[in-house]
């Protein structure tokens, strides 16, 4: 396959008079230049320039992205501390337990506590659900009355849910 293009290639060539080959050289010279010049230079000096234009707005944009992310920081951890007590803490707990489909027999606030009763719950579900409570709204539990019904697995409760760190 060689041999024959490099026959063609040698026929041509030698078919060219001494004006012919070097006008070809030139125009293959100048063609190589202008593709060297469209593929690789203008490209690359465009972008240059492009992004001289626009990296002092990516900076301004990154040091307030950088802010941003300093205070929202320093805010999840003044959040974090924050408990909800009385009605704000039983409203979240009723929309929790909503939200996780164990729909409540009662939940009301005694105190500083909020007493949650279920009947016919799910063990298994309830303990996964008073796992994610204690861990999002901070509370633990201060008393908890369980029965085990005949159905595996099925419980009739009442929790009392304080705010972590209550007494």
């Amino acid at each position: 396959m060689k041999k024959q293009i490099g026959d063609i290639w040698s026929e041509f060539w030698d078919g060219r008079t001494q004006r012919e080959k070097t006008l070809l050289m030139w125009g293959g010279l100048a063609l190589g230049i202008a593709i060297v010049y469209l593929v690789l230079w203008a490209p690359a000096y465009e972008g240059r320039a492009r992004l001289r234009d626009t990296l002092p707005a990516m900076q301004r944009q990154l040091a307030q992205m950088t802010a941003q992310a300093n205070e929202a920081r320093s805010l999840a951890g003044t959040a974090e501390g924050v408990a909800p007590t009385g009605a704000a803490l039983k409203e979240a707990i009723s929309k929790s337990l909503a939200d996780n489909n164990m729909p409540p027999v009662q939940v009301q606030v005694i105190g500083a506590a909020v007493q949650v009763q279920l009947k016919n719950a799910s063990f298994p579900m309830w303990t996964m659900w008073l796992d994610d409570v204690r861990k999002q709204l901070k509370v633990q539990v201060s008393e908890a009355h369980i029965q085990a019904l005949k159905p595996d697995g099925q419980v009739d409760l009442t929790a009392s849910l304080q705010p972590a760190g209550a007494k």
